[in-house]
């Protein structure tokens, strides 16, 4: 009866030792973590280390900036005597194309590089913050807060000209070689109120080519 106990004992111990000496193993033989690439600071105006065959940086503050010169050459939106109220904002301006972006890289941009040059000859409203209005206002009649310094909140300014337009792109992919080609071209229009007169338009393209396409977010 002891032997047998004893044999039990062994038995238990040796499988005791055999998963220990297993986690062990494992544990060992797992890689040590490879040494991250320290981060780079890269001119946005340029190409840069990682590139694709999608609207990049570079093409974004190339776009705008065409942009912008062309809207202030307009003597209809940049010339009047009154500055026109205009809505540059992304809620009519659409991504059709197979590039993933945000359109409100160009819009942002475009609207606060405009508002910079145009120096009052164009008054840009944020149509985007007109639910801050409403709240603002419906605190003061419930007597939550007081009005500002100019007094009670105004009703918000309605505009003059809104910008519209859209991204698209035309792919093409050669299945021997997998090089990818992508044409881009995006388009906008400034909208008059109320007639919906195209005061202003321009088209802006760009091509590319790339035997393996990167990940866009």
């Amino acid at each position: 009866m002891n032997a047998i106990r004893f044999a039990y004992i062994s038995l238990l111990f040796l499988l005791c030792l055999s998963f220990l000496g297993g986690c062990t193993s494992t544990y060992i033989s797992r890689p040590a973590n490879a040494p991250g690439r320290p981060s780079i600071s890269n001119d946005p105006t340029s190409p840069g280390p990682v590139q694709g065959v999608g609207v990049e940086s570079q093409d974004i503050i190339s776009v705008v900036d065409r942009v912008m010169r062309d809207i202030l050459a307009n003597p209809e939106l940049a010339g009047r005597k009154t500055p026109p109220r205009v809505v540059v904002d992304s809620r009519y301006f659409r991504n059709e194309s197979t590039s993933i972006i945000d359109v409100n890289l160009l819009t942002d941009r475009l609207r606060t590089e405009l508002n910079r040059a145009a120096n009052g000859r164009m008054v840009f409203l944020g149509r985007q913050y007109a639910d801050m209005n409403e709240e603002e206002r419906a605190l003061e009649q419930e007597g939550v807060v007081t009005g500002g310094t100019q007094g009670p909140t105004q009703k918000a300014l309605g505009w003059d000209y809104r910008l519209g337009g859209r991204i698209t792109s035309l792919d093409s992919q050669d299945t021997r070689t997998r090089l990818i080609s992508r044409y881009h071209q995006i388009t906008f229009e400034m909208l008059e109120r109320g007639t919906q007169r195209i005061v202003w338009n321009a088209t802006y393209e760009f091509k590319k080519s790339a035997q393996d396409d990167i990940r866009y977010r």
